[in-house]
Parts: C-alpha cells; sequence; structure tokens
C-alpha cells in the first residue's frame, strides 16, 4: 500500500553514502537506473579522481535559452549509532509514517522529489521551453571542493547553459517554509601565539597562553555580542548576525613547561550584509591587540557575497513566488546560516535558491534520529510539480533574444 515514490526514496536512503568513505559508485548507478527509467539523458563528469557529477537532463523544446538547474548531493554526514531509535541506514518507517534515515532531510529526500515531479510531468505529457537539468554532486558535506566547486569551472557545467538554479534549504518547524536567497561567508582562522618558555613553576612573562588568553577574549566577546543581539531582535534569523566558535586549541608539551607557541581555530559565518574587508581588520586588531608574536592565517576564506534577487521584477522569483502564492505556501525569506553548494553556484553569476519543501517539522539534519514524515515528502512531489513548469516556462529573456 506504500506510494511507490516513498518507496523509491527509502531504497535511495539505504544506499550508505556516509563520510568518511561514501559508496558514491552505488548511488550514482541508482540514479542513472532511475533517470534512464525516466527517458532522462544521462552524462557522467569526473571532477577529480573518484569523484564523478551525473547530470540527468530533460531537454527542452527551445535549447537556446537558459536551463533550469536542480542541484542535490548524494553524501551524507556521519553517524551515532547508538544515539538512534533505527538502525541509520535501514529507512525504518514508523507507526506514525515518519522514516527514519540518515539523508531524510539533508537531503536525499529533495533529490528524489526532483525526480519524482518529472516522472509525473512526463506522464502527463508536459513539455517546457526551458531544458531542466539534474545535477547529483559528491563532498558537499566536507566542503564540495571535489564535488560543485571544481564543477563550476569546467565546460561541461559551462555548456549546462544554466539560467536559475534550485539547491537544498532546511526544514521549517512552524507552518512556514524556509526559503534560502544567500548564504553567509565561511571563515575558517587560525591563531598562532609565540611566547616565551620555560619551567612550569616560575612566573614567566610574555607567555604564549596569556596572548592566547587575550584573543580568545576578544573573539568570545564578539561571539557574545551577536548572540545578543540576535535574542533581543524578534525580526533576526540565525543568518542575520555573524556566529563565531571557538572549534580547536593546540598547545604544550608536558605539565611542567611553559610552551612556546599556542594555536586556537576559529569558525566564523559571516552575512552577505558585512563589510569584509573591515571584519578581516577588526580580527587584526584583536590579534595585535593580545601582543606581540600573535600572527592569524586562513584555512578558508570565502570572499563572495553574491546574493539571488527576492523582487517580483525578477522574472525567476516571479515565477517561483508566484506558485507559492497560487499554493499558499507561506514563505520566510533568509540568509542561510551556514554554507551549500549554492554559493558556488552563485560565484559564477547564476541565481540560486535555496529550498526544501519541509514544513512542519523538525530541524534535524546532522542531528541524531532523522526522519521526514512521508506525507511531508510526498506534499514535496507535488509542490515541484507546481514549480518546474513554471520555471521551466518563463519567457525568454531580453539576454536570450
Amino acid at each position: 500500500s506504500e506510494d511507490p515514490s516513498v518507496t523509491l526514496f527509502r531504497e535511495y536512503l539505504r544506499i550508505d553514502t556516509v563520510h568518511p568513505k561514501p559508496d558514491y559508485d552505488a548511488a550514482v548507478r541508482f540514479l542513472e537506473r532511475v533517470g534512464t527509467d525516466l527517458g532522462l539523458a544521462c552524462q557522467k563528469v569526473e571532477v577529480c579522481q573518484g569523484r564523478v557529477v551525473l547530470i540527468l537532463t530533460w531537454q527542452g523544446t527551445n535549447p537556446r535559452l537558459r536551463s533550469v538547474l536542480l542541484n542535490s548531493h548524494t553524501d551524507v554526514v556521519p553517524v551515532f549509532e547508538e544515539h538512534w531509535t533505527y538502525p541509520p541506514f535501514e529507512a525504518v518507517k514508523d507507526s506514525q509514517g515518519n522514516i527514519y534515515a540518515r539523508g531524510a532531510q539533508d537531503m536525499k529526500c529533495v533529490s528524489i522529489q526532483y525526480l519524482e515531479a518529472i516522472r509525473r510531468l512526463k506522464a502527463e505529457g508536459k513539455c517546457f521551453a526551458r531544458t531542466i537539468h539534474l545535477t547529483f554532486v559528491p563532498d558537499e558535506e566536507v566542503g564540495g571542493h571535489k564535488g560543485m566547486e571544481m564543477f563550476v569551472q569546467r565546460p561541461e557545467f559551462r555548456a549546462l547553459n544554466v539560467g536559475f538554479a534550485l539547491d537544498e534549504g532546511l526544514a521549517s518547524p512552524s507552518d512556514t517554509f524556509s526559503v534560502f536567497y544567500g548564504e553567509k561567508s565561511p571563515w575558517w582562522i587560525k591563531v598562532k601565539c609565540m611566547g616565551s618558555p620555560g619551567h612550569g613553576s616560575r612566573f614567566i612573562s610574555n607567555t604564549a597562553a596569556e596572548k592566547m588568553h587575550k584573543v580568545i577574549n576578544s573573539f568570545l566577546a564578539f561571539r557574545e555580542s551577536e548572540k545578543q543581539r540576535l535574542k533581543s531582535d524578534s525580526s533576526l534569523t540565525l543568518g542575520d548576525v555573524t556566529s563565531l566558535n571557538l572549534t580547536m586549541l593546540e598547545g604544550g608539551v608536558s605539565f611542567n613547561v611553559v610552551p612556546s607557541e599556542m594555536a586556537a581555530g576559529f569558525d566564523i559565518r559571516i552575512p552577505p550584509t558585512v563589510d569584509l574587508k573591515a571584519f578581516e581588520e577588526q580580527v587584526a586588531t584583536w590579534c595585535r591587540g593580545a601582543g606581540d608574536g600573535v600572527t592569524y592565517e586562513f584555512h578558508q576564506k570565502c570572499m563572495d557575497q553574491h546574493v539571488t534577487s527576492t523582487e517580483e521584477s525578477d522574472p525567476w522569483w516571479k515565477a517561483f513566488n508566484g506558485v507559492c502564492r497560487d499554493m499558499k505556501l507561506q514563505l520566510k525569506l533568509e540568509i542561510f546560516p551556514a554554507a551549500t553548494d549554492s554559493r558556488y553556484i552563485r560565484a559564477v553569476r547564476h541565481p540560486a535558491i535555496g529550498f526544501s519543501p519541509m514544513n512542519r517539522t523538525p530541524v534535524l539534519l546532522h542531528d541524531h534520529n532523522e526522519f521526514l514524515n512521508e506525507q511531508v515528502f510526498l506534499r514535496g512531489i507535488d509542490i515541484y510539480a507546481r514549480l518546474l513548469p513554471a520555471l521551466a516556462s518563463v519567457p525568454p529573456l531580453p539576454a536570450e533574444g
């Protein structure tokens, strides 16, 4: 009695694409099989050794027009099985219709919803002016550096002639649906403090630890100010403030030795409204204020702050928003608080919206007992089956002649 779309979803969830050794080959075989069954053209692009992007294409009637790109990633984050009610790769469905599996929300649901919406539209005999491409990419959960970041620089990506992209969003516990039109810039900074070493029994001056204490105080004082700003203004979301966390501490060789060097790692996520050059100067000021021998280096420094237009004058947004309005979907426009592959798509100047149609659902990506209710999943197919015709039928734009 189970809906075949739900059965397909659960089959995909059972493919173990968890890091650090995701079974990408099995995922690609599964998706290629589904694409072939739907009559979609298949192309595989190996962006680097062992990392394949699968492209499925539904050709439009006017290939000169820019295409609609439906992106999703195939990998999932690790699990701690002892904290799960059900095995995380068995896709168990309970009596309420909740499907428990790693990837249920992030984001194997969206991959299957895309495909099942296309299945429905093709069964109805529909065809559209614009081509629809589906891309299934690896390594998003580890930064996308061997996935979308490399793919957007390749001729195969440019050949897709992308006009507008959809990618993942987040579940929403309320009635509203979250829509993400931009992302924070992730900065990973390592601060090193050099100081005088010596015996642990003495009051040595100018130590690395004293300098590190000042550095941490400065960084965490800023963290607290942003936390309070978010708390005191109900109009703000997590995407509107700069998040900062101390994530690593290094130093020391023995209990009785004052170390000559200590280091701290910070994960900082900066909204598009912040002047990045000014923020880096603030970081430099904190480091200078801690004393001599204090330096910092970037392990990640995203400088792209492109956002996607949500003005009614924008034809892509008008099409997207028009469907949501017709379906009486309440949208909440936000900046994504973390990072997705959309940032690489926007960086090469293509508009992208992050949208996972899951409302009345707790946000459980990367959490224990990740689940999605089958009715919410099926409703998502209904939504995409309305969105895709609207996007693929956007009239020719001035740049398209």
